[in-house]
């Protein structure tokens, strides 16, 4: 883990902490810059230190494991049959187009008036 502390301007009371990503072999490594403010960095040590680890490692794992929730939670959803028929039979019969789509429809995109 590579830590790199740097002094704000005069006046500003913002800590500055640098964590190096450390990938698999193979794999470019790359850095992330963040500023937070001191009581941040101190619960994210004392959670890091609970489960013994660094902060880098808790950091890498937490973002990592939320980033993936947050693209999952995006891209895939359970359903149950009933439900999972319900949905395959509103995607291959959608309802006629009302007037509000109609009329949409026809006026000209904003990029082309």
């Amino acid at each position: 883990m590579s830590k790199l502390s740097r002094r704000p301007p005069s006046g500003i009371r913002e800590p500055t902490i640098t964590t190096v990503v450390e990938r698999h072999a193979g794999h470019a490594k790359g850095s992330i810059n963040l500023r937070i403010e001191a009581d941040t960095r101190q619960l994210i040590d004392d959670a890091a230190a609970l489960l013994g680890k660094t902060r880098t490692e808790f950091m890498i794992e937490t973002s990592r494991r939320q980033a993936i929730d947050v693209l999952l939670d995006q891209r895939l959803f359970m359903l149950d049959a009933e439900r999972f028929d319900a949905f395959m039979n509103a995607l291959d019969n959608p309802p006629a187009p009302g007037p509000k789509l109609r009329s949409l429809l026809r006026r000209a995109p904003a990029w082309q008036k």
